[in-house]
């Protein structure tokens, strides 16, 4: 993710009350883990699987914490038996902060897989879903997630792209 970009995600984070971050790294958002690591307004907590990650935020949000997961989109599938488990049955939300490999732009093969499932799997989850391709639109895209997510007791992802990690 663009410097900026990130920043504008960061903000966004916590202008939607956020304080409670899991996640895998990934190349296009390392650096927004590594923004709110550092942030005394989080509790970050790194994992080496996503549906741990996504555990983490069920639990930190049972503790009466707002929780995001930050992850890249081919993580969701890993996930997805958790949030399946979690959230369906119950009533969890957690707002996903997904990279969106395989968008339009993709310079890597292997990409291009994450990108076409991602879609049609937050379908299958039911789980609404912002596309951002414009780093002005970074910070309000997660404040609504957030605010979906709370309302649905149901996670909701914000898929990052476009400008937000690419200078053409």
């Amino acid at each position: 993710m663009l410097d900026h970009a990130a920043a504008e995600a960061l903000a966004g984070m916590k202008e939607a009350g956020i304080d409670f971050v899991s996640g895998l790294p990934d190349g296009w958002q390392r650096n927004l883990h590594e923004l709110v690591e550092d942030d005394d307004d989080f509790t970050y907590v790194p994992v080496c699987n996503e549906g741990v990650g996504f555990s983490l935020c069920a639990g930190a949000w049972l503790g009466g914490k707002k929780s995001a997961l930050i992850m890249e989109n081919s993580g969701l599938r890993v996930a997805s038996e958790y949030i399946a488990r979690i959230s369906l049955g119950t009533g969890v939300p957690v707002v996903l902060m997904l990279s969106y490999r395989g968008d339009v732009g993709e310079t890597e093969h292997w990409g291009i897989p994450h990108g076409i499932v991602v879609e049609p799997l937050l379908d299958a989850l039911r789980i609404p879903y912002l596309i951002v391709r414009h780093v002005e639109d970074l910070r309000k895209s997660i404040k609504r997630a957030h605010r979906i997510s709370e309302a649905q007791l149901h996670p909701a992802a914000v898929l990052v792209s476009g400008d937000c990690v690419w200078e053409d």
